[in-house]
């Protein structure tokens, strides 16, 4: 298939291009930015007029739910989601059921996925059996079977022997450790604690819950990145996933500046609602890490348009109607949000006053940075535009403002904190490996 995007903006944060040019496609790449040769003849013609071309968006935080969790969406259903919110790459966790705590579980996984043609799937490997903090995984075997780093998805490590150990051995091979970080005992409650959980009667999860296991975290991983440097290993690095609050934000930016080898990320929740959106126990707001207060949120912004925070996700976490439609504290946390990563971002740095290059930065650029050489062959052509590069790429209207409605979202999960808000973006085509994996019906 041979595919030429006519009349498009080409816009690339990862090497700052942006103008008028056209795209050409043949073979799954990018052979042409520009001027396209006279004998290319396209099988298809997109009319990109109006539209942004960009790169695929890298999303570091996607469920699935799939293995055994089908109630609550289907690996066809929240693929087709991604790739309808423009997103050609997607990181997700290791909490299915059974757990990714197996090779053969990664590789059925990686199968099913690639069958479907539409996102690239990274999985992450659970750092523990069962992800139950006892036991460390086979990592080799793991990374073998195509996983690109391990973590504890939701699920703290309460032994910090374990903790050290796991981080210890992944220095050894040079593997990258994903961890949310919340201390296990104070991270219990169900909203950020504050004046207002405390009106509603809901459990809090005190600031300190984050700063703790920050705090932890970085005491052994000065140890252990002195000690691999020592010994010339690869060293571990940390990817701290879904900071929630200034003061932990502070924590990041220091050991950043200490030459710690940190990354972070931001969730779309955290960075654009507070507690003030729970209302009146609206269990669509249910989330980990739950939203905290104005200043936190002001804060995380800021971090992302600085650059301490390094990628913006969308925590995609599908719940099935069943799990939502309960009592605040009894609802299952999560919302979708995949569909709706690049409209919050761009919403963001409209808000900011940030330009457009910025925002998909957060979505492209950012994450790609973060995989790093965990993509192998693919390091040089996820989240960027490039000639000889995969054609994953993102066509949109800078000014096709929708609503968020839940008929309209292609996830199973219908429930999200953002219904009925108007997102300034909108997706028209969507191109994995030069083949068009999603298209809008008016494109």
């Amino acid at each position: 298939m041979k595919i030429l995007i006519q009349n498009g903006r080409v816009m690339d944060p990862a090497t700052g291009r942006d103008e008028l040019a056209d795209v050409a496609i043949a073979a799954g790449r990018i052979i042409a930015i520009g001027k396209v040769a006279d004998d290319f003849h396209p099988n298809r013609t997109i009319d990109a007029t109006g539209c942004m071309v960009a790169p695929g968006l890298v999303d570091l935080a996607v469920r699935l739910r799939e293995p055994g969790q089908e109630h609550a969406g289907m690996l066809e259903s929240e693929m087709a989601a991604a790739v309808a919110g423009g997103v050609t790459s997607l990181v997700c966790p290791p909490d299915t059921d059974p757990v990714l705590d197996e090779p053969g579980l990664v590789d059925m996984l990686k199968f099913r996925a690639e069958k479907l043609h539409q996102a690239r799937v990274f999985p992450l490997g659970a750092l523990t059996r069962g992800l139950k903090g006892e036991v460390l995984t086979e990592m080799a075997e793991l990374t073998e079977s195509g996983c690109i780093g391990f973590g504890q998805a939701e699920v703290p490590i309460v032994n910090v022997q374990v903790l050290q150990r796991a981080l210890q051995y992944a220095a050894t091979f040079g593997y990258t450790v994903w961890l949310r970080p919340q201390d296990f005992w104070l991270g219990k409650g169900v909203a950020a604690s504050g004046a207002l959980a405390t009106r509603l009667g809901l459990s809090g999860v005190p600031v300190a819950a984050e700063t703790i296991a920050l705090h932890t975290l970085f005491e052994l991983l000065r140890g252990i990145h002195g000690a691999s440097r020592a010994a010339g290993e690869k060293g571990v690095r940390v990817h701290l996933c879904r900071i929630s609050s200034a003061a932990g934000l502070e924590l990041v930016r220091q050991a950043k500046a200490e030459g710690l080898p940190v990354t972070c990320d931001v969730s779309v929740h955290n960075l654009h609602l507070t507690e003030m959106d729970i209302g009146y126990y609206d269990s669509r707001t249910r989330l980990q890490p739950p939203l905290r207060q104005q200043r936190d949120r002001q804060a995380l912004r800021q971090g992302l348009a600085d650059g301490t925070i390094d990628a913006l996700v969308s925590d995609h976490n599908p719940v099935d109607a069943d799990a939502k439609v309960l009592p605040f504290a009894e609802a299952e946390p999560g919302a979708t949000a995949v569909e709706l990563l690049l409209g919050l971002a761009a919403k963001w740095a409209q808000q900011d006053g940030l330009g457009l290059m910025q925002a998909l930065a957060a979505v492209t650029t950012g994450p790609q940075k973060v995989l790093g050489s965990s993509l192998g062959t693919l390091q040089a052509s996820v989240g960027q535009i490039a000639e000889g590069g995969v054609a994953d790429l993102c066509v949109f209207d800078p000014n096709g403002s929708w609503q968020v409605l839940p008929a309209g979202l292609r996830s199973q999960g219908k429930h999200t904190p953002f219904e009925g808000h108007e997102l300034p973006v909108r997706v028209r085509t969507t191109l994995v490996g030069g083949q068009i994996a999603w298209q809008a019906a008016n494109a």
